[in-house]
């Protein structure tokens, strides 16, 4: 698949922001008053708005994005779009009253928190129900999104905060969440387009007469589909982006996080640690989509 700029900028920025809502709707610890309230509230929304706006990009028709609203019955798309607006809608009352009263409501933040990881959720399952791309096709991919959500929007919470022991906190989440997916992508590794039963034979129907071949291509150039569905990655660089990946949205996270327990420095150092999280999860969301095989591929000889 082609990995476009603005959906892995949309799926990175709104999992952290929507991460951070998260945690603020359950009541994540933030001193500071009025003023402080309402930075950690502006980041976290600005993240998830951010994330949203940049998704329409992407779109043939931005300005029909909204359309895709009525599609709710069918669609994960829609119904990540009802989520994200109504969690919005709900947080900015919430972070509102906060900000005027200084208390937070907790029967509304529960419902911001379940908005929160509900929309996050929808945006994994556009990818997690598709059948034609098995290495997207998984239970794990929602966790994946969720662990990630999770823990970018901790770091940049703590940033602001004043939990206890944010340091412990955080490099068990990032760490939980790299788990998740190094477990994704050893399944990913193993699934093919043959195994969820797409082949030549079965796309054109004539596997009855035996193996089926590409005797010419359909056009000479490329299409949208070429562009967008047959995208090839070496597995040299594939792994050289996954290993940036882990380093910079892992390991030196962790590193970071624990340099700060140990020699008591700056806890502002946590945001440090959330910038390259985040840095190294635009490689892993490019490796997402670089590396998934669409069904489509088969018609342009692909096996």
């Amino acid at each position: 698949m082609h990995p476009a700029v603005s959906v892995i900028f949309f799926t990175v920025a709104s999992g952290a922001g929507f991460g951070m809502i998260f945690l603020l709707g359950l009541g994540f610890p933030v001193g500071g008053g009025a003023g402080r309230a309402f930075m950690v509230s502006l980041t976290g929304g600005g993240l998830a708005v951010a994330g949203l706006l940049a998704s329409t990009f992407h779109l043939g028709h931005p300005e029909r994005a909204w359309r895709a609203l009525s599609q709710w019955r069918s669609s994960w798309l829609s119904r990540e779009g009802i989520a994200a607006i109504a969690t919005l809608i709900l947080f900015g009352i919430y972070a509102l009253i906060w900000m005027v009263t200084g208390s937070r409501l907790p029967l509304l933040g529960l419902l911001v928190a379940l908005g929160a990881a509900t929309t996050v959720f929808t945006t994994s399952m556009i990818y997690a129900q598709l059948k034609t791309v098995p290495q997207w096709e998984s239970p794990l991919t929602p966790v994946v999104y969720l662990g990630f959500g999770l823990g970018s929007g901790w770091l940049l919470a703590s940033a602001f905060g004043s939990h206890q022991s944010p340091e412990l906190w955080g490099i068990v989440l990032v760490g939980l969440a790299w788990a998740a997916k190094w477990i994704w992508w050893a399944r990913a590794g193993r699934s093919r387009l043959a195994d969820a039963g797409s082949t030549p034979e079965t796309a054109i129907g004539l596997g009855f007469i035996g193996k089926v071949r590409l005797l010419e291509r359909p056009h000479t150039g490329e299409n949208y589909l070429t562009r967008e569905m047959v995208h090839r990655i070496g597995r040299k660089h594939a792994r050289r982006l996954r290993l940036l990946a882990l380093f910079f949205g892992g390991l030196l996270p962790i590193i970071i996080l624990a340099l700060i327990a140990l020699t008591g420095a700056p806890a502002l150092l946590i945001l440090a640690a959330a910038l390259s999280m985040i840095l190294g999860l635009l490689a892993e969301r490019w490796l997402f989509f670089a590396e998934a095989e669409h069904a489509v591929s088969l018609y342009y000889g692909h096996r």
